[in-house]
């Protein structure tokens, strides 16, 4: 039967109501703030929500998402090639391209479909991909539209790119390389210095998604490439406004003059209803903020440093270093669906990752920090993770 491919995520589904407990799709019934909202009737700290820099509740966005809706309307109704391109989408692709040192920038409705357009349009039949074997969906998805020949390399591993890229001989010059900043589940950085010395000996174009970078890192927030120093070797930038900028969207910038072509083959800017304003205002605003405000950033990493090294002391299974991402990675399911739970009851909020969405055959407790998370609010963050210990759901690393 044409259902029988999602018996096993019913199943699951089943499992999950059985229990009562709802890791996917917990409904929010409020947000008292950036940092504190009410899920499932519980009052909780949100550890779950990619607010970096705590935008989504400031003020200062938050009025000029309610002035544009005043002065342009609650939505485009068309997309951008029809209707729906207002002087508001234009003046963020100039900000956000000047942000960027570029000249050239194009904004789409999400960030899914900012990086699967621009993976599914730039290589074609014929031409190459490769990709880090961890990327996101997105990415995979668009390289599998695209109809080019793709290989995986070893997640973070520059080594096995140039050993793929060799093998390619001359094609290595026009293929396509993709890589991102910070990876989404583990919060792991890419090694972009090395990436791109590979593109200098080999040749290709390189393409960094910054979802979860932009922001967060580099000296004025454009993101891992600015940290490591080899913007000039990135070709295309893609990147969400879903995460530092609190709102919803996505975009690419590049140095090169062809984008503003290319522009008009990405099926997926040419037939989505574009942002609407209050979007693009919010976002905006956001953006200003950002490159004026960077005590955002130091915030941000004071947290992350704080959450981390608080459950690495606790003998919890984190990643190798601090980053706004940080996953605690457990093994059995149950067990993971038993702490997520036990979290929520104590008042934190966090996201539950299952295979295939987990890099990995384990199962992911993860947070994200923000900026706007107090030192209070990290502390019960970590005490919350204790309480699992105390109640013998979890163990720590040496002891197990």
């Amino acid at each position: 039967m044409l259902f029988d491919k999602f018996q096993e995520m019913a199943a699951f589904q089943s499992e999950l109501a059985q229990r009562g407990v709802t890791p996917f799709g917990a409904v929010t019934e409020e947000i008292v703030s950036a940092t504190e909202g009410v899920v499932e009737g519980r009052r909780v700290i949100l550890a779950g929500t990619n607010n970096y820099l705590g935008l989504s509740f400031d003020s200062r966005c938050i009025a000029a998402a309610q002035a544009a809706a005043a002065r342009w309307g609650t939505g485009t109704t068309g997309s951008r090639l029809a209707n729906g391109s207002f002087a508001e989408h234009q003046a963020l692709e100039e900000e956000i391209a000047a942000f960027y040192g570029v000249g050239q920038a194009i904004v789409f409705s999400t960030g899914y479909a900012a990086t699967m357009g621009m993976c599914s349009t730039l290589a074609g039949p014929g031409d190459v991909i490769l990709l880090d074997a961890d990327s996101h969906a997105s990415i995979y998805t668009g390289v599998k539209l695209s109809g080019a020949d793709v290989i995986r390399f070893k997640h973070s591993d520059p080594d096995d790119l140039a050993k793929r890229m060799r093998r390619l001989g001359d094609r290595a010059g026009q293929a396509l390389i993709i890589a991102e900043g910070i990876y989404s589940m583990l919060g792991d950085v890419a090694p972009l210095q090395e990436i791109a010395a590979v593109k200098r000996e080999y040749g290709g174009y390189l393409l960094v998604d910054e979802a979860h970078s932009m922001g967060a890192l580099g000296a004025t927030g454009r993101g891992a490439a600015q940290a490591a120093g080899v913007e000039a070797d990135v070709d295309f930038t893609v990147g969400t406004f879903s995460k530092s900028l609190g709102a919803i969207g996505g975009f690419c910038i590049s140095p090169h003059p062809e984008l503003q072509t290319i522009r008009y083959c990405i099926s997926a800017y040419i037939f989505t209803a574009s942002s609407s304003p209050s979007v693009i205002a919010s976002t905006r605003e956001a953006l200003r903020i950002i490159r004026s405000e960077p005590q955002l950033r130091d915030r941000l990493w004071d947290n992350a440093r704080r959450l981390y090294d608080g459950l690495k002391a606790l003998g919890l299974p984190v990643g190798p270093a601090a980053s706004p991402v940080i996953a605690v990675e457990l093994e059995d399911r149950a067990q993971t669906i038993n702490c997520w739970e036990a979290l929520l009851d104590g008042g934190v909020y966090v996201n539950m990752v299952v295979p295939p969405a987990s890099p990995s055959t384990n199962f992911l407790l993860r947070n994200s920090v923000s900026a706007a998370h107090s030192s209070e609010q990290i502390d019960r963050i970590i005490a919350a993770y204790a309480g699992l210990l105390d109640a013998g759901l979890l163990r720590p690393v040496e002891a197990a």
